[in-house]
This record gives C-alpha cells, sequence and structure tokens, in this order.
C-alpha cells in the first residue's frame, strides 16, 4: 500500500540513464571511475581510489558524468555497487550515469538504490542472462516509491548522518588497524621496550621451541577451520561450503594454545592460535609451543613481516602455488625471543589493540545492520518523517 502522498512510478519516469560515448583522450580533464571492491564501499556509496584516464591509460569510449550524478555498476547488481562521485569525469561503459529529474532528489534516489527494495527488483532482473547484469530497459522499468520533495530531502538527510557514522567508525577501525601494525614492527623486534626489560633477546632455533603435533584418529572432534582473521573457528561458521573428506581419519587434531598454520601458504603468514580443540584438514601443520613460549606472543610473531619472509624462504617448491613449509623446515629457522615475562607483556599490549578492534567492528556491523531497518522503515513509508512549519523534520 503507498502511503498517502506517495507515487509509484519507474524509474524512467523519474530519471535519465546517461548515453552517448565519449572518447577519454579528447577530455584529459576527467577523472576515470571503475567501480568495484578497491573503488567504492557498497554499504555507504563511499568513493576511494579514483584515477585519470592519463594514469589508466585509457582509450575507449567511456560515459561521462558530472557532479549532479549517480554512477551504478550494471554488472553483477548482486553487489550493489554505486556512488555519488561529486566531480566530472568518464566511467566504464559497464556502467550507468544516472540523473534525477525536477521531482526527484538525487540524494533520496541514492539512497533509495541502495535500499532492500530496489537491489531485490534489480538482481531479479539481472538473472535472465548469462552474466548477471541488468540492461538499459529493465533498469527504466524498475518502480520506485517517490514521496514529496520534502520528505525525500528529509529522508536522504537522515540517511546521511547514518552513512557519517558507519564512514567514522570504518575510519577509526583502519587507524586502529594501522596502530596495531605499528605497535607490532615496534614491540615484536625489540625496538620499543619497556624498561623493566633489559636482558638481550636470545636466537633459538624454531624446533627448539616449537614441537609437532601429528595426532590423528581423532574423528570424535569437531571440525573446525582456520583463518587468517578470525582465528580459528568452527567449520560451519566459516560460511564456506563443506569440502572436507567424509573420512577425517587422517585430520589432525588441534589444542588449546597450539598454532596452526597452512603448510602451504605460511609463505603468507595464514596462521592462527588456537582457543579450542578439534581436528583440522592435514593441509595444516600444528605446532605446540614449549613452556618458555607465551603461546599469544608466538602467534603475533608469525604475523611479524620480517619472519613471515624468513618463512617464504624456507619454504619448498618450483613456484609460489607449490610452495610447502613442513615442519622439517620450519624447525630449522632460527629466531630472536624476549624472556617469557617480556613475551607475555608485548602479547597484553598486542591483545588489547585486538580488543578495540574487535569493539569497533562490532559497532559498525550494528550501524549497518540498524541503518539497513531504518532504510526498510523509511524508503517505503512505513515510517514516516513530518515537516513542520520551519520546514524541519523529524522522523
Amino acid at each position: 500500500m503507498v502511503p498517502d502522498g506517495w507515487m509509484k512510478k519507474t524509474f524512467c519516469a523519474v530519471t535519465q540513464i546517461g548515453n552517448g560515448q565519449v572518447d577519454p583522450k579528447m577530455a584529459p580533464y576527467f577523472s576515470m571511475l571503475h567501480i568495484g571492491p578497491e573503488n567504492v564501499v557498497s554499504d555507504s556509496g563511499q568513493l576511494v581510489n579514483v584515477k585519470t584516464c592519463s594514469e589508466l591509460g585509457l582509450i575507449s569510449g567511456k560515459y561521462e558524468f558530472d557532479e549532479n550524478s549517480i554512477v551504478y555498476s550494471k554488472i553483477r547488481p548482486n553487489l550493489n555497487k554505486l556512488c555519488k562521485p561529486g566531480f566530472k569525469g568518464v566511467c566504464s561503459a559497464d556502467m550507468y550515469p544516472i540523473w534525477s529529474k525536477d521531482d526527484l532528489s538525487i540524494d533520496y534516489l541514492f539512497h533509495y538504490m541502495l535500499g532492500p527494495s530496489f537491489y531485490k527488483i534489480a538482481v531479479s532482473m539481472s538473472m535472465r542472462t548469462g552474466m548477471p547484469k541488468i540492461n538499459r530497459s529493465d533498469l527504466n522499468n524498475v518502480p520506485i516509491l517517490v514521496p514529496p520533495l520534502e520528505i525525500q530531502k528529509k529522508i536522504a538527510q537522515i540517511l546521511s548522518t547514518w552513512d557519517k557514522a558507519i564512514s567514522t567508525t570504518e575510519s577509526l577501525i583502519e587507524n586502529s588497524q594501522q596502530q596495531k601494525k605499528s605497535l607490532m614492527q615496534q614491540l615484536l623486534t625489540g625496538k620499543k621496550r619497556s624498561p623493566v626489560f633489559e636482558a638481550e633477546w636470545k636466537a633459538y632455533r624454531l624446533g627448539d621451541l616449537f614441537t609437532e603435533r601429528v595426532e590423528t584418529n581423532c574423528e570424535n572432534l569437531p571440525l573446525l577451520s582456520i583463518t587468517a582473521e578470525r582465528g580459528v573457528i568452527h567449520q560451519n561458521e566459516s560460511g564456506k561450503k563443506d569440502t572436507s573428506n567424509n573420512d577425517k581419519a587422517k585430520y589432525r587434531r588441534i589444542c588449546v594454545n597450539d598454532i596452526g598454520y597452512n603448510t602451504m601458504r605460511m609463505w603468507q603468514g595464514r596462521s592462527s592460535l588456537s582457543d579450542k580443540e578439534g581436528i583440522v584438514s592435514p593441509a595444516y601443520t600444528i605446532v605446540i609451543p614449549c613452556e618458555t613460549i607465551y603461546p599469544a606472543f608466538a602467534a603475533y610473531m608469525f604475523k611479524l613481516p620480517e619472519l613471515v619472509h624468513i618463512f617464504s624462504r624456507h619454504s619448498q617448491g618450483l613456484v609460489s602455488d607449490t610452495w610447502n613449509l613442513k615442519y622439517n623446515h620450519f624447525k630449522k629457522i632460527k629466531w630472536k625471543f624476549p624472556c617469557i615475562e617480556e613475551q607475555k607483556k608485548i602479547a597484553s599490549v598486542l591483545i588489547n589493540a585486538d580488543k578495540e578492534i574487535k569493539l569497533l567492528k562490532k559497532q559498525l556491523a550494528d550501524l549497518k545492520q540498524e541503518k539497513k531497518a531504518l532504510m526498510q522503515q523509511l524508503l517505503t513509508g512505513k515510517r514516516q518523517v513530518k515537516i513542520d512549519t520551519l520546514s524541519e523534520a523529524t522522523c
């Protein structure tokens, strides 16, 4: 049911989709826009990493857009890639520059296209072809709910406020991650030390500090997955299809405070400290820290770029796709470690940094979920905004 004062229109009735190609060589002042994971944050349409035509060496014709347009990627609408560039430029022919007509706010249109109703219809239409994409005629037939212009502007203002909060939290996460990276570089190399600790760090062979756990025939234990970002998790929490063998007799047991690493990806730092007991694929090597190694410290140390480089040098194989670091080669590597008390101190600082990042990520997820629910209400008129005599609205 359409709310009072709202109208249900087709996309073509309230928008204009760009047409007519331009030659980037004839417009050197233009900025080139490519919408991909490296360019735009889909939840809020934030634009990053824009490059000029000359930087990209573009020679084929592209569509022109300007500061009053939206640029929408027609390829794989399920990714819902769109943005409001805010400048003049050219974009790939795989994208549509879109302008709003007089009775439609471009800001309202932007949020509507990010919203669930538009997304659902666009994805449904894109499935008619082999390559998921939405063509011009289909896009023109997408229905759109249009409230009075003042309400459009207020809805856009409300949702923009949420976008700013999301963007601020994303920046805080990025800053915290950079600070943690700097801390790791200083603390794990001994460049920054507490005055309490003065003893020199000692070099050890990893085989003297870590033993290999090779325990199989533990099918009664839960199946775990070792991830680079989330640590050791239950396989059913990974979001990936279970491709493990039905016969798990050769799967390896991993215990609390063990470190598991991907034998063929340790040169990329693919390792994690386990906080649970279970079994993992035999593609992983499991090592047990000895009593002079604090497990959490070792887990952070294994992510240090300098040590990851050493792991790559000791990996065996002709090409990177076949490089592997089995325990026999791992144990021969020499590296410097502080005393266990200093290890614990360093680990506690980095653990606190991780807790801060985890909390910010939780806040970000909550903000995005709350915004999504609000969009569902505001963009359908289920939750009305009111315009008073001073043209100020409340939700």
